[in-house]
């Protein structure tokens, strides 16, 4: 059950914090161009009174999605993948589920359709369908309320304006995921 919610967690929302050398920011690209990225941290999910913590490594193109949820050892616990026409989820116990797109997927694993298709936004900092944002002095989005989920950018890589997030905590309902990023790897 508790990877059930792992999983959910990660199909409903990813979040970051990186560690970085906080003495020279890292220059980086316009947020609105990223197209990819590679991530690599840590997630959390919490609902009631349940709770599970896994790594998290995700690549993420126009193309297509990667997505590897590891033990604290390093074990897989779980794989998604999806590209333009098919999603597949992979347990660590062989179990398989397949669908046209990640939503559908999300549908017949968990019996909800979650929001995942906007998730490569979020992680970026980036709203997917037009929520209610609020901003940093930065100009940042420090806060978004999209999709019944409502997402807190709790902190940045650095001060300047396309910094990426490292650290979200996004709730629904019952449901708290938080996500720590602790690299990013950004294609050029």
């Amino acid at each position: 059950m508790r990877r059930a919610w792992l999983v959910a967690g990660l199909l409903a929302l990813t979040a970051g914090c990186a560690t970085l050398d906080q003495s020279a920011p890292v220059s980086r690209p316009a947020r609105e161009t990223i197209k990819a990225f590679h991530i690599e941290g840590r997630i959390a999910v919490r609902h009631d009174s349940e709770s599970f913590s896994a790594g998290i490594d995700w690549r993420h193109d126009a193309q297509a999605d990667e997505i590897v949820v590891s033990g604290p050892l390093g074990q897989g616990l779980a794989r998604l993948t999806a590209d333009r026409g098919s999603a597949q989820l992979e347990t660590a116990d062989q179990r398989r589920y397949m669908a046209a797109d990640m939503e559908g997927l999300s549908e017949q694993v968990f019996g909800t359709r979650l929001p995942v298709s906007g998730l490569a936004r979020w992680v970026l900092g980036r709203t997917s369908s037009g929520g209610a944002a609020r901003l940093d002095e930065a100009g940042r989005i420090a806060g978004l309320a999209e999709q019944g989920w409502v997402i807190e950018y709790l902190r940045y890589e650095n001060e300047t304006r396309d910094a990426l997030p490292e650290l979200l905590l996004a709730r629904r309902g019952g449901v708290e995921v938080r996500l720590i990023i602790d690299h990013w790897n950004l294609a050029r």
